[in-house]
């Protein structure tokens, strides 16, 4: 069946709709695995990035109570993310609302960026708009961290490190800078990853006592090329073995590559050697080379979520 088509003519907020809201994907410009709880869940500490990379969302409120999603690009799983929170944000607000969630889905799927937790993170805070609900972010956050780790992240607003299993972020104003990001058509799933007895489970925490949160010094860090570790990479590539083909690509070209989250996106952050290439980077002119199905692109990282700048 095809979507119906949304109108997305300007109209007040408060009324009984809001379109164009940008979900952007993110980055794990580092991702330590530091243990692993009794209950099975892995402890993580990573540093997460915004990027420019965006699905868009569109809602619009339901009289009849109803929960919809329309796709208007790729399709998506039957029962997504965005359902769910939906469905969870009603159940636990009490209200008796309904809506269209049209979805134009953009960020790959499978690539370790987030995109579905991005989409989720977007319709709680849309909802919580649109139906009048006026929680907080952080009891928005509570609710998120119920369906998925990386939700918290992209209800805080901005770069971030992400401890724990998700519930623990600390914001940190890093300056802006560009990345190349290359997926390749392979996926791994994040289950297969951390069921994998090979994976690492106890890597000395990168962060102690909020050191590294400087914004100074981590800014220094990233600029000066350092090595920085994604402790599922080693396994992602060995369920996936073109993951490292994209990682020496970019290591090759651009003097560093490092896959994102549990893959099976890979990219080059912009160091103080690649600066002035990456600053004028433009089209596929820099890309030639790339074999055919990688898909790529130029990101900017972004110091506010779009979503929470617009809404507050």
């Amino acid at each position: 069946m095809s979507p119906p088509h949304l109108s997305v003519v300007a109209l007040p907020e408060h009324m009984h709709c809001l379109t164009d809201l940008q979900a952007p994907a993110k980055l794990n410009v580092f991702l330590s695995v530091v243990g692993r709880r009794e209950d099975g869940y892995h402890l993580l500490q990573s540093l997460f990035v915004l990027v420019d990379w965006y699905d868009t969302l569109h809602l619009e409120h339901r009289s009849d109570g109803r929960i919809c999603r329309h796709d208007l690009a790729q399709p998506l799983p039957a029962d997504d993310l965005c359902l769910r929170a939906a469905r969870l944000l009603r159940q636990r607000s009490g209200c008796s609302h309904g809506v269209d969630i049209s979805i134009e889905k953009v960020v790959p799927s499978g690539s370790g960026m987030g995109g579905g937790s991005s989409d989720a993170a977007t319709v709680l805070m849309g909802l919580n708009r649109l139906w009048g609900l006026n929680w907080s972010l952080q009891r928005l956050a509570e609710l998120g961290l119920q369906l998925g780790a990386d939700i918290p992240f992209f209800l805080g607003g901005g770069s971030a490190i992400v401890e724990g299993i998700g519930e623990r972020v600390t914001p940190v104003a890093l300056r802006p800078r560009h990345y190349l990001v290359v997926k390749p058509p392979v996926a791994v799933s994040t289950q297969t990853i951390f069921r994998d007895p090979s994976l690492t489970r106890d890597s000395k925490a990168a962060i102690v006592k909020g050191f590294l949160v400087v914004p100074s010094i981590m800014d220094s860090m990233l600029d000066d090329g350092t090595v920085l570790p994604n402790d599922l990479q080693a396994t992602a590539v060995r369920h996936a073995p073109e993951i490292a083909s994209v990682v020496n690509w970019l290591s090759a070209h651009w003097g560093n590559g490092q896959m994102t989250g549990s893959g099976s996106a890979v990219f080059a952050r912009e160091t103080v050697a690649n600066a002035p290439l990456m600053a004028t980077a433009s089209g596929q002119s820099l890309l030639l080379g790339k074999p055919e199905p990688w898909e790529a692109r130029w990101c900017r990282s972004l110091a506010q979520h779009p979503v929470v700048a617009r809404l507050g």
